[in-house]
């Protein structure tokens, strides 16, 4: 494998000499401080299908390129955003009895991945007995446990629905955590802040239980159990009340 990354100004890079299922190889990879976004350099062997060989060769290439990464995740790499970018495009070979042109392409992928610690503010997916669900809009499986949430809360269950209802913190003296409507509550109203705890690749099952959830190829965990996270509104509240004082 080729070391491509010099004369690049890398912030940080790993050199991996190894295929991954995708059948491509990760050279290097370019995070801007410490973001939840990377641009990630791959070089992969593309095979172009005939019937995009009437189109301009690069715009070609990225629309394939586009069908094979985009909304895919890569294990220990993160979800796939966007082709940044194509750095090269070498070959054009058109094989015996395959009317399909191979081109080695060497190119960058805007790659979901945030790292360990970093706060994201996401909008509330789900709320059951086991915890939130918290969605970016282009990705849903992100997971606040029970022991992640703030401390003390509890679960209050909405009436004839399938496990789900709303998490309240019980912040305060007892007389506040008993009122009718309690002040700390995480129903979805406003967006919530969290801190991240882990990133995982589950690996892919071999069987699929009936009922079970449909796989997910990487999950965050989050908590909310820290000063400044939760829902946006709690905290814009203490602001006031402290100017106020």
């Amino acid at each position: 494998m080729r070391d491509v990354s010099s004369g690049i100004e890398w912030h940080r890079y790993l050199k991996i000499a190894a295929a991954t299922p995708l059948g491509f190889i990760f050279i290097a990879h370019h995070r801007q401080q410490k973001k939840m976004f990377y641009l990630s350099l791959i070089e992969h062997t593309l095979r172009l299908p005939p019937h995009l060989l009437h189109l301009p060769v690069d715009e070609a290439i990225k629309s394939e390129l586009e069908t094979l990464f985009l909304d895919k995740v890569i294990a220990k790499l993160g979800l796939c955003i966007s082709v940044y970018d194509i750095r090269s495009i070498k070959g054009g070979f058109i094989f015996p009895g395959d009317g399909a042109s191979t081109y080695t392409v060497e190119f960058r992928l805007i790659v979901f991945r945030p790292f360990i610690g970093e706060i994201i503010v996401a909008k509330l997916k789900e709320s059951d007995a086991s915890g939130l669900r918290l969605s970016l809009g282009f990705f849903d499986d992100i997971y606040i446990p029970v022991h992640l949430l703030p401390t003390p809360s509890r679960f209050e269950a909405i009436p004839n629905t399938r496990n789900q209802g709303r998490w309240i913190w019980d912040f305060g003296d007892a007389e506040e955590a008993q009122s009718e409507e309690p002040r700390f509550v995480i129903d979805g109203s406003d967006p919530i802040k969290f801190r991240v705890d882990s990133v995982i690749y589950p690996s892919i099952p071999l069987e699929q239980p009936e009922n079970s959830k449909p796989f997910a190829p990487m999950v965050i965990t989050g908590t909310i159990n820290y000063d400044g996270l939760g829902p946006v509104s709690w905290w814009e509240e203490a602001e006031m009340i402290q100017e106020d004082e």
